[in-house]
């Protein structure tokens, strides 16, 4: 059962800009990478559950989050359909972020009052998913669209609230393209967590990757 609201979780999103997204199906390193996350100031993780038995794992992370690292907000990405939806919630999920736009999973996370961000690629699907509740779009794949997508939809739907992912890294220079175009958080993948931090196990470097990336959003923003 989620611990945070979908108002609270929409807020965080908006307030911390930033999305960290892994996948393992190694218990212990995902333990490791969350907790490096964690310490750089991430409030938020989209563990993209791509793996066999991946509900396994993120049962015993979350378990993990709500006993050792307070205020940590655990949800689950690539959701395909409503009923890894209700499983993933069951076993603790804040929130469900799916690569397609599905009545199915809206109905499902609406009825718990779960935030759900579904992938939406054109303005129609954004307006389809916004009737039906949804608080943060997720643009994906962020890198075919890019910030100038954002800033046309934003025009005639100024309250559309967008969270772009893929094509999107920690640079100033690609989160001020974001980030001025309109968008309220950004979800980060390999760009982050890259092969070569799991590789040498350098989470002091995850750490402080975090960290540089969220006080980067901030400096954006003003």
């Amino acid at each position: 059962m989620a611990q945070f609201t979908r108002i609270e979780v929409a807020t965080a999103m908006k307030e911390t800009g930033m999305i960290p997204l892994f996948f393992s199906n190694d218990l212990e390193l995902s333990k490791l990478v969350l907790k490096a996350c964690y310490d750089g100031g991430a409030r938020l993780m989209e563990f993209t559950a791509r793996g066999d038995f991946a509900h396994e794992v993120f049962g015993e992370l979350t378990k993990y989050a709500v006993k050792e690292l307070p205020g940590m907000i655990m949800g689950v990405g690539s959701v395909t359909d409503a009923a890894a939806a209700s499983l993933y919630m069951a076993l603790g999920a804040n929130f469900i972020v799916t690569p397609v736009l599905r009545e199915d999973i809206a109905v499902v996370c609406n009825r718990r009052k779960v935030l759900w961000s579904p992938g939406c690629g054109t303005l129609t699907e954004i307006t389809k998913a916004e009737e039906l509740g949804c608080e943060i779009v997720k643009l994906f794949p962020g890198d075919i669209y890019g910030p100038q997508f954002v800033k046309g939809i934003k025009g005639p739907q100024p309250w559309t609230s967008a969270m772009p992912t893929g094509g999107v890294s920690p640079t100033k220079e690609n989160l001020s393209a974001w980030f001025n175009a309109g968008v309220t958080c950004v979800g980060m993948g390999s760009q982050l967590i890259s092969s070569d931090i799991l590789k040498n196990k350098d989470y002091a470097k995850l750490e402080q990757d975090v960290k540089n990336a969220i006080a980067l959003i901030k400096e954006v923003r003003k």
